[in-house]
């Protein structure tokens, strides 16, 4: 190979991992005007720390991926820095994106995802309850 071609894979030799991948995933997200996913995230202002730009310093925070899991904001209208993020599974992701809905019952707060597994109560018939004026209490509790 040529001196100083592709020096910046080699780096590390983390390129071309997992791991690597997820990081190169969540630049493109907040940096890449021409990434598809550039308006959910760069676009409305989700930006990464200085420190992650490097990508040592991404694997030295996060470590490897684990098996089933993928990077997710925590607070998902966040940035992307170590106490904002964790590897979550697809379940905990669905259950943390802005178009979800959330309902308190009982001092508890969940989606309506959340809820429905829980109480045995269909989705739609939650959603259609609550975007027919229900109260919470009275669409949570009522089980037909």
């Amino acid at each position: 190979m040529p001196k100083g071609i592709y020096k910046h894979k080699i780096k590390h030799g983390m390129y071309g991992t997992k791991i690597y991948s997820r990081w190169d995933a969540m630049k493109a997200r907040c940096l890449n005007k021409n990434s598809k996913f550039f308006k959910h995230y760069g676009g409305r202002g989700i930006t990464i720390c200085k420190e992650w730009l490097k990508f040592e310093n991404f694997y030295k925070d996060m470590g490897n991926c684990p098996q089933g899991k993928s990077l997710d904001r925590i607070d998902n209208n966040g940035n992307y820095y170590k106490e904002n993020c964790r590897w979550a599974t697809q379940e905990e992701q669905c259950n943390n994106m802005r178009k979800n809905h959330l309902l308190t019952y009982k001092n508890k707060t969940q989606t309506i995802a959340q809820w429905s597994r829980e109480l045995g109560i269909g989705y739609s018939t939650i959603w259609s309850r609550i975007k027919y004026g229900w109260e919470v209490e009275k669409a949570l509790s009522i089980k037909k």
